[in-house]
């Protein structure tokens, strides 16, 4: 399978007064058409500054991120190159991504009209795509506020289709939502995935869901991907000690009140933080 999407070397610093910060650290991924890649890792390893930097929003200090085969660049004020609008983002709180004196059509329709639509044919598309979401198509006249935490995550993802993209970036699109919620928004993705052969980068600490939706997974762990591989292999056989903390963490419910909980140390060698040591420890809960 070809890729889409391919990071290479990609390294994404911030800046802290005189001082520079790296988000991430060397990273190399691809996503390919039709395929979902689950990215894991506790919070404030670098997911979402991974996932902003490969849509551009971010700039990238090293290495470099490609889309279809062309350079991604930071995206600026002014109107961006047609070839990158395949290249969708949904984020982790839909209601402040949406804008709230504006109808829900009408921002969904922003994507077509940019690319030539009629305002007409436009507003049509999105009152399909809110159908298609699970949202009756007269939703178009009704604006964020009047809708649930779900029901505009689903409108989030519709916005994303407006333009047919190839590939979409997913940063903690459920991890908002209350249960129900989630498990519906997550076969919403799955079922999209496979109905439009798009690429999807699902950013997530749920490694439930994760396992459950994604083809590979990449484990990241202090600005790096430590482990990378196909899910069932990785859940099986992990083979960095990270990444079987974190599977060691997931919450079981055996009746016993017991949680175990990992901790993790990382050791510097060579003035890099690289190597990763990791104990375990019981902890019973209170009633």
């Amino acid at each position: 399978m070809k890729p889409i999407v391919e990071v290479k070397n990609l390294a994404v610093e911030y800046t802290r007064g005189d001082q520079k910060v790296r988000a991430v650290a060397g990273v190399d991924l691809s996503v390919g058409a039709g395929e979902i890649l689950g990215l894991v890792g506790e919070s404030g390893c670098g997911k979402s500054t991974l996932g902003k930097a490969i849509v551009g929003i971010l700039q990238g200090a090293e290495g470099e991120v490609t889309f279809d085969g062309q350079p991604v660049t930071k995206i600026g004020r002014g109107q961006r190159d047609a070839h990158f609008r395949n290249l969708q983002m949904i984020f982790q709180d839909p209601y402040g991504s949406l804008n709230p004196r504006r109808k829900i059509g009408d921002q969904i329709a922003d994507g077509p009209r940019i690319g030539g639509v009629s305002k007409g044919e436009a507003i049509e598309k999105a009152a399909s795509l809110l159908e298609r979401v699970g949202l009756p198509r007269n939703a178009v006249e009704r604006y964020p506020h009047q809708f649930s935490g779900g029901q505009r995550q689903r409108i989030a993802i519709a916005r994303a289709l407006a333009i047919s993209p190839k590939v979409i970036i997913a940063d903690e699109p459920i991890s908002a939502l209350d249960t129900s919620s989630q498990a519906a928004v997550a076969n919403l993705l799955v079922n999209l995935v496979e109905e439009f052969q798009m690429g999807l980068i699902f950013i997530s600490h749920d490694l439930s869901i994760v396992r459950r939706i994604s083809d590979r997974v990449a484990v990241m762990y202090l600005g790096k991907i430590v482990e990378t591989g196909k899910t069932e292999e990785i859940w099986n056989f992990p083979a960095h000690p990270y990444t079987k903390a974190l599977m060691s963490a997931i919450p079981h419910a055996d009746g016993k009140a017991l949680v175990l909980m990992s901790r993790c140390r990382s050791h510097s060698m060579m003035g890099e933080k690289s190597l990763v040591s990791c104990k375990m420890q019981v902890v019973r809960l209170k009633p």
